[in-house]
């Protein structure tokens, strides 16, 4: 399928806002930034935590990466759309705010193994009035059977900052950056991951440090069937961040491609509330 077919969906779900934390020091992830448009969440409505990674430059990147795609987005007609890793909620807020004109033909589901961060996503999208569906897990532990072939739209800012091997997987704010050895251990999870849950027409949009080796990650998606682009390429004060997009290309040939049951009735099919680890 061509660049410029993908899509995405949406969910529900309820938590109270939570207070206001304490400003982090975030090692290479950039800086928080407030001057933002209406097509996005709003600075003052997102909900923090101490525990919880804020929107900083690589938030902003990606966001900014979707908001160029929206025209395209919006087109695709997206039935369901994915964060993994969600964090605050800045960018499954955003994306949603941006294709609010779908209406209900769109759902979205968020992601994080941060209990703090699911609960701060949560609070984020109520802020804005946008319905998700967030669950506690690792990557989309639970959810890769359920989903295989049925996700439209779905973006990652992951962690990706070179680290110490033990760090990764660390409980607290450092699993949002924490990305081990040339920080690919978790993107390389992630990847192969994400590629089963998408579509035939579903797209990827991902985060990634120049010292990530952004041409073996393309090399890599390639190597599963699927084509890519820069989409944004920001040079912060310390660090070259990249906004990459994956989808399927027709004339790659990878291994066996995830199939979708085509079923109308597959969302509601779906036990999420039974993955929550905290539901009001």
């Amino acid at each position: 399928m061509a660049e410029g077919d993908g899509a995405g969906a949406a969910a529900t779900g309820k938590l109270s806002e939570l207070p206001s934390g304490a400003e982090k020091g975030l090692p290479r992830r950039g800086k928080a930034s407030s001057g933002r448009t209406l097509n996005t969440a709003q600075i003052p409505l997102v909900a923090s935590h101490p525990d919880v990674y804020e929107p900083c430059d690589d938030s902003f990147a990606l966001v900014d990466a979707l908001l160029s795609d929206k025209a395209q987005l919006l087109t695709l007609q997206p039935r369901l759309c994915m964060e993994v890793g969600s964090g605050s909620g800045y960018v499954i807020t955003s994306l949603a705010i941006m294709l609010r004109q779908l209406g209900s033909g769109a759902q979205y589901l968020a992601t994080d193994i941060n209990q703090h961060a699911a609960e701060t996503t949560q609070a984020t999208l109520e802020a804005h009035g946008v319905h998700a569906d967030v669950i506690v897990t690792d990557i989309v532990s639970g959810l890769d059977k359920r989903l295989a072939g049925m996700v439209d739209v779905a973006v990652v800012n992951p962690p990706y900052v070179p680290t110490p091997v033990e760090e990764v997987g660390c409980k607290g704010i450092a699993s949002s950056w924490a990305g081990g050895l040339n920080g690919r251990q978790v993107i390389d999870r992630i990847l192969p991951a994400v590629r089963e849950m998408l579509s035939e027409r579903g797209w990827l949009y991902m985060v990634a440090l120049e010292d990530n080796d952004p041409s073996d990650i393309c090399h890599l998606m390639s190597e599963m069937g699927y084509a890519s682009r820069v989409v944004l390429k920001r040079c912060t004060e310390e660090e070259s961040l990249y906004v990459f997009k994956f989808w399927r290309d027709p004339h790659a040939v990878s291994s066996a491609s995830p199939k979708s049951s085509g079923s109308e009735s597959w969302f509601s099919q779906l036990p999420f509330k039974s993955l929550w680890h905290k539901n009001s």
